[in-house]
């Protein structure tokens, strides 16, 4: 039996941060069905392949489907019986759509106490962004984590589109579920979940966030410990102009890489900043002697923190994600 069988979802959402929260909890067992406004209107967005493989390739999987427009009236019936059965409602409507559609949270509740209603948006139902529209790169901006991007004096990094999207939104959305599932095992009751992925990106950022509140210093993109200031958790390009990622923040692990690399000298001076351009000088040049496959290789034989970059083709041809 897996975890979540006997749990059924009506899925309401659209674009990625709603589907990638059903496809997990569908992935755990629930019965997710996708209300679509229309029969496939869900899969329409078209990156060269056809509308079905877009949409059942990506996120769509472990998922049925249903098609209502919901402006409708009859249409709306069929989903208040849904939802009388049901144990999850998501939805990723601007604040106030759901109100107007006579789908939300206080209507369906009424006809089912039990439901866990969550609705998943940018900046949240209420406050001064609540109508604010936008896209990950505009949570990742409000929330924090696109200025410590980058290197210093240049434009932040855009990463995709993972941070808000997939971690501060769908899966601390899927999460918010979960746990509101298992208080409802306790109270009897369901609950609404307001879930704004700028917080949840925000909330990623705990570790920097005590840095600052504790000592007053604003982690800087391209200066800090964890994000390229320091030759021992770095990338470095290698013969074939890959690239290779070391990771050696522990003294151990750091005297390993020193010892592998033939210069111990560095052993000691490990967060000595005044060696860095030293170090960072001789790891550049070292790296550059094998490809990256020949280094990855022959460094992971020791006990070191070592990763070869991978690009999506590559990712899925290693033997440790296969």
């Amino acid at each position: 039996m897996m975890a979540l069988e006997g749990i059924r979802v009506l899925d309401l959402t659209r674009l990625a941060p709603g589907p990638f929260c059903t496809m997990l909890l569908g992935d755990l067992g629930a019965d997710v069905i996708v209300v679509e406004e229309a029969p496939g209107a869900g899969r329409r967005f078209d990156m060269g392949m056809s509308e079905r493989a877009q949409a059942f390739n990506a996120l769509g999987r472990n998922k049925r489907s249903i098609g209502l427009n919901l402006k409708d009236e009859r249409a709306r019936e069929v989903f208040y019986r849904l939802a009388e059965g049901a144990d999850v409602v998501l939805e990723g409507f601007r604040p106030g759509v759901v109100k107007r559609l006579g789908v939300d949270y206080e209507t369906i509740s009424k006809r089912n106490p039990r439901i866990v209603y969550c609705s998943l948006s940018g900046y949240g139902q209420t406050g001064p962004y609540a109508s604010l529209v936008g896209h990950d790169i505009n949570y990742i901006s409000i929330g924090g984590a696109l200025g410590m991007t980058g290197w210093p004096g240049q434009p932040p990094a855009i990463p995709l589109n993972v941070i808000a999207d997939f971690a501060g939104g769908g899966l601390y959305a899927a999460f918010a579920i979960l746990t509101a599932i298992i208080a409802r095992e306790q109270t009897g009751r369901g609950q609404y979940v307001d879930m704004a992925m700028s917080d949840g990106v925000t909330s990623l950022l705990a570790m920097a966030a005590n840095q600052y509140f504790s000592s007053g210093h604003v982690p800087a993109p391209g200066v800090e410990f964890l994000n390229g200031a320091v030759p021992f958790n770095n990338v470095y390009q290698a013969s074939d102009g890959k690239w290779l990622s070391i990771g050696c923040l522990e003294p151990w692990f750091w005297q390993e890489l020193c010892e592998a690399l033939g210069c111990e000298e560095f052993v000691p001076h490990q967060n000595n900043r005044e060696k860095f351009p030293e170090m960072f000088d001789f790891l550049r040049s070292k790296f550059g002697e094998k490809t990256r496959d020949e280094w990855f290789q022959e460094l992971r034989q020791r006990d070191i923190c070592v990763g070869p970059v991978y690009g999506l083709d590559e990712v899925f041809a290693d033997p440790h994600v296969q």
